[in-house]
């Protein structure tokens, strides 16, 4: 509270509260002494009201992976994947917790918990976002946590790495079902996967305006990775750009949206019988077949965007038997 104390030259002001330094003026006359200790009681109540709802105890992991939800995943081009994540980490348990109440150990318990139901790769990326939510929420948003509890938790190794290389006879079984239930659509934006390594969301939102038929080349402002590149197109590519139909009023190139994609593929799968078979893989093979071609790693790299070799390197595949063939030709 605000005591006035009369001096010879006016009249002093001390604001005292707990949890606030105090504070002192002298003023000439008592009002403005009264003016400026009703402002400086107004400040320091709106500051602890502040503290109190960024206490850690008062804030459970559920309202910061929702803030987080909101302000950054929204900002984001895998925005709808996240948003299924996020929703499934605020249905478990954990998300009741305070964030003082989050500890190591808690946050182990649901990777393990987590592991007996999805494949580790899903428990890593769920803790990096619990991580991620809570360093912005104590760096950005003001929350008092004095360490992150979930740098503590060890993430599950990841042994799924797929080394599945698609068949020519698994790709003509795969266009001859869509060309069946006249899913041309389906049919070039698989081909087009096949000749740019793309992203499966890098294709379906392709627009024209990035498109250069001139230079051969589309152009890629927004990626997975954040960075923005420029993919040279193939013959295969530039013939099946050319062969679009651009009758319909479209800034896209590929006139298939994501969810469409996701249902006539499952619907193939079943129809085909195609042996655990991604629409991923044809990035794989994209840039495998790149490299059997004999194009370099940083060639490689410029077409598919990736900035670490070593990820680079863990898409790619070679046949053995095309190598010795290349070695003959030697």
């Amino acid at each position: 509270m605000a005591t006035i104390t009369k001096r010879k030259r006016g009249f002093c002001v001390q604001v005292r509260r707990k949890g606030f330094a105090p504070i002192s003026r002298t003023f000439l006359t008592k009002t403005e002494a009264q003016e400026w200790a009703l402002e400086e009681e107004r400040k320091r109540v709106s500051q602890r009201v502040k503290r109190l709802l960024l206490d850690p105890r008062k804030v459970t992991l559920r309202e910061v992976l929702i803030r987080y939800l909101n302000e950054v995943t929204a900002t984001k081009i895998s925005k709808e994947t996240e948003h299924y994540r996020v929703a499934k980490i605020v249905r478990a348990p954990i998300a009741d917790l305070s964030l003082f109440d989050l500890t190591p150990s808690v946050i182990a318990s649901f990777r393990d918990e987590r592991l007996k139901v999805v494949k580790a790769a899903t428990v890593c990326r769920e803790l990096h976002l619990i991580k991620q939510s809570l360093n912005i929420a104590k760096r950005e948003w003001g929350y008092d946590i004095p360490e992150n509890p979930a740098d503590a938790v060890k993430p599950p190794k990841i042994r799924n790495a797929r080394n599945r290389r698609v068949s020519d006879r698994e790709i003509d079984d795969l266009i001859a079902a869509l060309e069946m239930i006249d899913r041309n659509d389906i049919i070039a934006v698989i081909r087009f996967a096949l000749h740019t390594a793309m992203r499966r969301g890098e294709i379906l939102t392709l627009e024209w305006r990035y498109v250069d038929l001139q230079r051969r080349t589309a152009h890629l402002p927004r990626t997975k990775n954040g960075y923005a590149r420029t993919v040279p197109l193939t013959n295969g590519a530039m013939e099946i750009l050319l062969n679009m139909d651009r009758s319909f009023s479209s800034r896209l190139v590929f006139n298939v949206t994501s969810d469409q994609l996701k249902m006539c593929w499952r619907r193939i799968m079943v129809k085909t019988e195609l042996d655990d078979l991604h629409f991923h893989d044809f990035r794989h093979e994209a840039i495998s077949r790149l490299f059997e071609m004999g194009l370099s790693l940083p060639e490689v790299a410029l077409i598919s965007g990736h900035r670490d070799p070593r990820m680079l390197l863990r898409y790619t595949h070679l046949v053995p038997f095309k190598l010795a063939d290349k070695l003959a030709a030697m």
